[in-house]
């Protein structure tokens, strides 16, 4: 009971708004190559990844007049490519399960009702290969960074749209041998808010 007496004296410092947003779009993979598995016949590129496509839900408190916090789980779902030596490929699904956190900064204030912002910040992504879960232990969990901006546009009282382009930086999965440099996934999404 005193727990539930705390927040309702607390609400009044509670977040100016709160955006609760869920959306989809595209997800594009730069720098692809994975690396190989032998380092005698293998190739620097005996697998790789493809993009495809994603689902958003985010979180955004904006706790001031032109800067907010977001908190976000996304949904990717993309393919695992192995090249063989004598040139053919082969395709499977797999996905990549992403949370993230972003610092915002707007340049127009709260309220408005077109407003671009920029941002900035941390993600987790975990590359579960094909055959495995996410929920009994399996993929790869790797730690980057992450920055983009977007827009959004007020379309009444309590709802509105959201535009995203992100891009996702962290080093690439699995533990292969000569997997050259760090994977970029690139976001492109739209997606309908509710404001509380």
């Amino acid at each position: 009971m005193i727990r539930y007496l705390f927040l309702l004296f607390t609400i009044p410092a509670w977040p100016q708004a709160l955006e609760l947003a869920v959306g989809g779009g595209l997800s594009r993979l730069m720098n692809t190559g994975l690396g190989t598995v032998s380092t005698d016949s293998g190739q620097p590129n005996d697998y790789s990844l493809k993009g495809g496509f994603r689902i958003n839900f985010r979180m955004t408190t904006n706790t001031g007049d032109r800067s907010g916090h977001e908190f976000g789980y996304a949904y990717n779902r993309t393919q695992l490519v192995q090249h063989s030596t004598d040139g053919t490929t082969s395709k499977q699904g797999m996905a990549i399960h992403q949370g993230f956190y972003d610092y915002l900064l707007y340049p127009t204030r709260e309220g408005s009702r077109i407003r671009p912002f920029a941002a900035g910040g941390v993600h987790f992504a975990n590359y579960v290969p094909p055959g495995a879960s996410a929920t009994s232990g399996g993929g790869s969990t790797k730690f980057g960074v992450n920055y983009g901006g977007g827009l959004k546009i007020r379309v009444s009282e309590r709802f509105m749209l959201r535009f995203d382009a992100r891009q996702y930086i962290n080093p690439k999965p699995f533990g292969l041998i000569n997997p050259g440099g760090w994977i970029r996934m690139n976001e492109l999404s739209s997606s309908l808010a509710f404001v509380l």
